[in-house]
């Protein structure tokens, strides 16, 4: 019989491991559980982090591989918008390495871990693994879903999933460009945008997000570059929009199993951290006051809410105003904003994390406001 825990974590990614790291380091019984072989595989994220994300991760400089500064948007017609602000504003990292560090902080702490098995169901407080000890029925007393966009937890719950996921496709190899600029191409994809990141060493990760054809509009887009040696190719799903109710019957979902991904860009590490750290302290005083309730459990929503909700909910209003902009319209609005005043503005109010204060700096701009009357007028001003 397997020993009973207070919390079971499902998935062993940076949301994972950060919520067992702190369970564990609050005097937790933990056992975290994940479905590969080796903690970081496959590697399913273009790998870059804003400077605060990298610090929620709490692990050494050694993942880092590139230090960026800025972006070069690049529009299919007219001049290329350059935001540099000429000092470290985001790191390119290897994530294996950033997601088996972040592991072994939680196994230092005390957590356990259980590679090479599934999560196949939740049973009387039991989840019910299968794999390579075979099948098992563990006892907990919380559950921490972090199992991804296609959580198993949340279906066996029957819980309300995000609105929208999006494919992804990215491919790493040779590219002349600015090791210090990121190169986006919001016309690569008619839903999301295009990138080019520099990882160094005269290496790049291009990439594109779609609702469909991703794997044809991504060979389109390699063509378009001139990417050389194809180098390593893999592919994700980034749910958007979170999930209505991120907790109920003793259990917590957390990062991409609820939908954490930022709307803007499709990045879950800052986010998925973030919802980690909210649901283990929870957790803890949900085992502190032996009280596993949905009452109880949520105070996890209304923290994750109060620290981020808002951001987040820009962020998808601004996603859905996306889907009904043309090519014609995008290139028109990059155009309006490369002027020196407001790449000034983006510099001094932007952040990767937290774009509320730059988009309402945006709004505000009267030579960009007609393109942002849709938001307005459904309500989006309540956001400033």
């Amino acid at each position: 019989m397997p020993p009973a825990y207070d919390v079971v974590v499902a998935g062993a990614g940076p949301a994972g491991s950060a919520a067992a790291h702190v369970c564990a380091r609050r005097g937790l019984s933990v056992l975290c559980i994940e479905e590969q072989g080796s903690i970081g595989y496959p590697v399913q994220c273009a790998g870059l982090l804003s400077l605060a994300a990298f610090e929620e991760c709490a692990v050494s400089r050694k993942p880092i591989l590139n230090i960026v500064s800025g972006a070069r948007i690049v529009p299919s017609f007219g001049s290329a918008l350059v935001i540099d602000a000429k000092t470290p504003k985001a790191c390119v990292v290897d994530r294996a390495m950033l997601d088996r560090e972040m592991a072994m902080a939680a196994a230092d702490a005390g957590a356990e871990f259980m590679l090479k098995n599934v999560v196949c169901g939740v049973k009387n407080n039991h989840v019910l693994t299968r794999g390579i000890d075979g099948k098992c029925e563990i006892p907990f007393k919380i559950l921490i879903a972090a199992d991804g966009p296609r959580s198993t937890i949340a279906r066996f719950h029957g819980m309300e999933r995000s609105p929208v996921y999006l494919a992804g496709i990215q491919s790493e190899g040779m590219y002349n460009s600015d090791p210090g600029l990121v190169e986006l191409y919001p016309d690569a994809a008619p839903e999301f945008f295009g990138w080019v990141i520099p990882s160094g060493n005269g290496r790049v990760r291009v990439g594109l997000c779609g609702k469909t054809n991703a794997r044809h509009l991504f060979s389109v887009f390699i063509k378009r570059i001139g990417l050389r040696s194809d180098l390593h190719c893999v592919t994700g799903t980034i749910p958007l929009g979170i999930m209505p109710r991120t907790y109920g019957l003793r259990t917590l979902f957390v990062g991409d199993a609820a939908g954490f991904a930022k709307p803007t860009s499709g990045g879950g590490v800052y986010t998925g951290v973030r919802s980690a750290r909210h649901a283990a302290a929870v957790a803890v005083e949900c085992c502190e006051q032996d009280d596993f309730s949905d009452t109880a459990l949520a105070e996890y929503e209304k923290r994750w809410q109060a620290d981020m909700g808002r951001e987040l909910a820009l962020g998808y209003r601004l996603f859905l105003m996306r889907q009904h902009l043309s090519v014609k319209t995008i290139d028109e609005m990059i155009q309006v904003m490369n002027n020196p005043a407001t790449i000034k503005a983006i510099i001094r109010y932007g952040d990767m994390d937290r774009p509320a204060k730059i988009a309402g700096v945006l709004m505000r701009n009267p030579s960009l406001l007609h393109f942002f009357s849709p938001l307005l007028l459904s309500g989006i001003r309540s956001f400033f």
